[in-house]
């Protein structure tokens, strides 16, 4: 079983306007409203890909009534702690003519100490059927910095498989709970670093600086595939790969793109296949979410498809 942590579930709104302008009056062609927040997006990644998964978290108010009505009515389990503070709403503008997108996302409730112990309590029994978790997202005010290095501390006492998603000051707290996986993007992994990247060269560096930094194996994940350090067993430091998909020209939407990929990592990993595997099946996910509107969806068939084209290759 793989259990996802969202401390700050939100309803994620993703529309789409043509010629979207700052300042004008427009009228959306489409719109989609979702359960969303990364462990959530997970979730439901995992779902598509037949994995067994349980959703935890915190929700209040009607919208965390709204995220825990519409993942039970999507057949993902879920298990949320019920807080007194509303949850947040994120919204996603998509522009097809430039193809750019703007996000809107609220900072999330306040949660109180008693929240978070009974969150704890939460994680605990889960962990008793559990083989992997999944920490995923930013964390709503009142949430001290490094929750999730204590929660990973904890987890790994139970020697549990776990992985991390999240970004800045709260990433770099969680990498001294020596998480099993983190997996940022180029932008995510830069602001860690402290530099920018200017070459391939330069992220396979960063990989492998995110493991010194305490990550069993960090995933680095961008718009043509991902570059990666992953634990090995004969060589120290862990192994490099580089996993490349040819440019394409048919993304919706790159919304929750690496909230798929995680997914696709975690679910060939918890069937025991091989790395070269799990990062073909990550970065096809990933592709193939930026097809459709909406977080962590994807049509499994377009998975299938964009695997066969996804190149693994070892690097020093």
């Amino acid at each position: 079983m793989i259990v996802t942590v969202t401390l700050n579930a939100a309803l994620d709104r993703t529309v789409r306007v043509p010629n979207f302008q700052i300042g004008g009056r427009h009228r959306a062609d489409a719109s989609l409203s979702l359960p969303g927040g990364k462990g959530v997006n997970v979730a439901r990644a995992l779902k598509l890909l037949g994995q067994p998964v349980i959703a935890t978290g915190l929700a209040g108010g009607r919208t965390g009534t709204y995220i825990i009505e519409e993942l039970t009515s999507q057949g993902i389990l879920n298990d949320f702690v019920r807080i007194a503070d509303e949850s947040r709403t994120s919204t996603a503008v998509i522009d097809p003519t430039s193809g750019l997108q703007t996000e809107i996302n609220e900072y999330g409730p306040s949660v109180a100490p008693v929240e978070l112990e009974i969150l704890a309590d939460k994680i605990r029994y889960l962990s008793k059927g559990a083989d992997v978790f999944v920490l995923a997202g930013s964390l709503p005010r009142d949430v001290p910095l490094d929750y999730y290095e204590t929660l990973l501390r904890e987890l790994r006492r139970q020697r549990m498989v776990t992985a991390v998603d999240t970004t800045g000051p709260v990433l770099r707290a969680a990498l001294a709970g020596e998480p099993g996986v983190v997996s940022p993007n180029i932008r995510e992994a830069e602001e860690i670093v402290g530099h920018e990247f200017s070459d391939e060269a330069d992220l396979v560096a960063a990989a492998e600086t995110l493991t010194h930094m305490g990550a069993e194996s960090a995933l680095i994940h961008h718009e043509d595939g991902c570059v990666a350090r992953i634990r090995a067993a004969d060589v120290k430091g862990g192994q490099g790969y580089v996993a490349r998909l040819p440019r394409r020209t048919d993304v919706v939407s790159t919304v929750g793109s690496g909230d798929s990929f995680l997914a696709g990592y975690l679910s060939a990993r918890y069937g025991r296949r091989p790395p070269e595997a799990a990062l073909a099946l990550a970065v096809a996910c990933g592709a193939a979410s930026t097809q459709k509107f909406g977080a962590g969806v994807f049509d499994p068939s377009d998975v299938e498809a964009l695997m066969r084209r996804v190149e693994v290759e070892r690097v020093d």
